[in-house]
């Protein structure tokens, strides 16, 4: 037990009680906190395996508000581009992706933070777009929820549906993406330690998320969501980089 890292266990708690409340899931937070203590690669698959517990938790306690239309149209493709992104993530240099990931994350927040009022329709191009680079951006660096976080934020969907739905999809690219990592090697013997743990802290962070989450407005729920983006977007930016 000398050798888990149990800061990283209460960060990762942080992260997902963070992540529920911001709706798109930890793994925006859970990704640069791992970093600091895993290689890339073990970070990927870490990352993957930690979120099939934390989404199916989500699942259990937020399913009233499951939306099919955009499990289907997000969904589908969001788990075919996570298999391609994963088995290429082994070739790419990511820093340029992360870049641009960062100041697309950073611009369309504070477009729908100034322009309060724009609100994009959920149609299915749309959504098969935001689908498609969340779960490419999932496979490659490991976490895509912000993407999908910032399409279902520009839906204006109650907080329910936003974060049942968003679970349904994570859910569906994090076993995907599991499959690919430790068929990659990513998924390594040393971290198997730590696996009980973050499945308590996937149910746990994910209860405590909730609970918070009844305190919070419908208006100040997309307020808080398009916030944590940029943050994301602009931390992104600079580790990016600083690599």
């Amino acid at each position: 037990m000398k050798n888990i890292q149990y800061v990283f266990l209460l960060l990762a708690l942080i992260a997902e009680v963070i992540g529920t409340v911001g709706g798109f899931g930890s793994s925006v937070f859970f990704v640069p906190i791992a970093n600091f203590y895993f290689d890339f690669q073990t970070v990927l698959g870490i990352t993957a395996v930690f979120h099939v517990v934390s989404n199916l938790s989500k699942i259990a306690l937020f399913k009233k508000g499951i939306d099919k239309k955009l499990i289907l149209y997000i969904g589908v493709p969001a788990v075919l581009f996570v298999i391609i992104g994963g088995v290429i993530s082994k070739f790419l240099n990511v820093t340029f992706l992360e870049l641009f990931l960062g100041l697309f994350l950073v611009s369309l927040s504070l477009l729908f933070l100034i322009k309060k009022n724009l609100i994009i329709k959920p149609h299915k191009k749309e959504a098969i777009i935001g689908g498609t680079l969340s779960g490419f951006v999932a496979g490659v660096v490991g976490t895509g929820g912000a993407i999908r976080g910032l399409t279902m934020a520009a839906f204006n969907l109650e907080k329910n549906v936003f974060i049942a739905t968003s679970a349904i999809i994570d859910f569906g690219v994090d076993l995907s993406r599991t499959i690919v990592y430790f068929f990659n090697g990513y998924i390594k013997e040393d971290i198997l330690i730590y696996i009980p743990f973050l499945v308590g802290i996937g149910i746990l962070g994910t209860y405590l998320g909730k609970l918070l989450l009844n305190t919070i407005s419908q208006e100040n729920f997309k307020k808080i969501s398009l916030g944590l983006i940029l943050i994301i977007g602009i931390v992104t930016i600079i580790k990016s980089a600083f690599n």
